[in-house]
């Protein structure tokens, strides 16, 4: 939730300055601006947490069903390949209602690079099986969670999809380090003698 509020507040501060009707009464009143972004970067933050936990049920579940890793992960590449294209097109489809004719090929293309980013550090980090999860988790549940913001304008989904682009990124990047802090908390506790 913290790296949601950090985040929202730097971008909505960057937003701000860019458009000065962004927020509430404009420039003049930047600081309360900035406690209100922060604010609702803490909601992105909790947001964030339901979809990423949502994914690892699914994940579970999946895994359970399919019984075939390779078949789950082949799943996973098609979904995000077909979530990058129909944001696409549907982006494509309200460039004028947005008045914007380059978000249709820049956020898919910038979610693209990012997530692949991401995902190769985590890949490296773990093993290469991580690979597709974490783009999966990256590009479709971010577009998933930030779908209000999609069909509203640039600067709505700027201001909620790199929050909710940060927040998956810090949860994946931290979930093997915790896995495997409580694995040697749990062997530890496992090989300790009992008490007489």
């Amino acid at each position: 939730m913290a790296v949601g509020g950090v985040v929202s507040a730097i971008i909505g501060t960057f937003m701000q300055w860019i458009d000065p009707d962004f927020g509430i009464l404009g420039l003049k009143a930047t600081g309360f601006n900035l406690l209100t972004m922060a604010l609702v970067g803490l909601l992105f933050g909790a947001f964030s947490q339901m979809g990423f936990f949502s994914y690892l049920t699914l994940n579970y579940i999946a895994l359970s069903v399919l019984r075939k890793g390779y078949l789950w992960n082949a799943l996973q590449a098609y979904t995000s390949l077909f979530a990058l294209g129909g944001i696409g097109y549907m982006l494509y489809q309200d460039r004028a209602k947005l008045n914007n004719g380059w978000i249709f090929w820049v956020l898919p293309l910038a979610l693209a690079i990012a997530s692949s980013a991401v995902a190769y550090v985590k890949a490296k980090q773990t093993n290469g099986t991580a690979f597709i999860p974490t783009v999966f988790l990256l590009v479709v549940v971010t577009l998933l969670e930030a779908w209000q913001a999609l069909q509203s304008n640039v600067t709505a989904m700027a201001f909620m999809v790199i929050p909710m682009f940060a927040c998956n990124a810090y949860q994946i990047m931290w979930l093997h380090r915790l896995l495997r802090k409580e694995q040697t908390t749990g062997s530890a506790s496992s090989n300790a003698k009992p008490v007489a």
